[in-house]
């Protein structure tokens, strides 16, 4: 059984495996969605794309539940990259998830647009439409969420999608989770739905298992509330919970 502490309004759960942890999250997700859609014709998720995700993923894909009234959307892209290239965020998801199963519609970000403050003001009009009911997100090891990072973060952000340069951390991470060679071929540039456009959402799943994550977990929950440490407004969230496992937690 994990053990269960809180910080502020944040829900922190602890396992120990990550195993465990991508299990009880894919439960927590799949009985929310079979809630919502007692009471809603369908529900709008918003994914994470990270290695982070991968147990949760794995776990939430057997899982009975009615896809075809769920549209998906992704939290970010990055600029520039090979449109087949594998660290793509919309090709992992897809290859993962969104082809797994059926989804009522899936919403992909184009990093390849011709015109990218057009393509960030199309998909803010799709995620108009279509207002996130969950997010399902990791934390950077600088503590960012989606591409928000601390440089760039803004709690009060205007836009609901936008252009970012990604700062050093966070491409060193892309190197880290194994997805890239070196950091020189990790783009500089993403596109990333807004701290304000994620936490706007009624329900936040946070998954962040391994060591590598332990020290933005310490931030997360001992820091101020500020942009320097963009996933402290998880705390207060009035309906979020952070997923952590035995590696994540060594800190806390």
């Amino acid at each position: 059984m994990p053990h269960t502490i809180n910080k502020d309004s944040l829900t922190i759960k602890v396992f120990e495996s990550r195993s465990s942890m991508g299990l009880d999250a894919a439960n927590l997700v799949s009985e929310k969605i079979s809630e919502l859609l007692k009471t809603k014709q369908f529900v709008n998720m918003i994914f994470a794309a990270a290695p982070s995700q991968n147990d949760f993923l794995d776990e939430l894909i057997k899982k009975d539940i009615e896809w075809n009234r769920i549209n998906a959307f992704h939290m970010d892209e990055y600029v520039g990259l090979d449109a087949n290239a594998p660290q793509g965020f919309g090709n992992f998801l897809r290859d993962r998830l969104f082809k797994k199963v059926s989804f009522r519609s899936v919403q992909y970000l184009n990093g390849n647009a011709g015109d990218l403050e057009a393509e960030c003001n199309r998909y803010a009009n799709l995620l108009s439409l279509q207002p996130a009911d969950i997010v399902c997100m990791g934390i950077g090891e600088n503590t960012h969420l989606a591409f928000n990072d601390p440089h760039v973060a803004d709690f009060n952000d205007p836009h609901v999608v936008k252009i970012v340069d990604l700062d050093m951390e966070c491409r060193q991470q892309q190197v880290n989770d194994g997805c890239f060679d070196s950091v020189e071929e990790v783009p500089t540039h993403a596109l990333t739905l807004t701290v304000p456009t994620l936490v706007k959402a009624a329900c936040v799943y946070c998954i962040v298992p391994g060591e590598k994550k332990a020290k933005a977990v310490y931030h997360t929950l001992n820091e101020p509330i500020t942009e320097k440490y963009p996933s402290t407004i998880l705390r207060k969230h009035l309906n979020a919970t952070l997923f952590i496992d035995e590696k994540s937690s060594v800190l806390i």
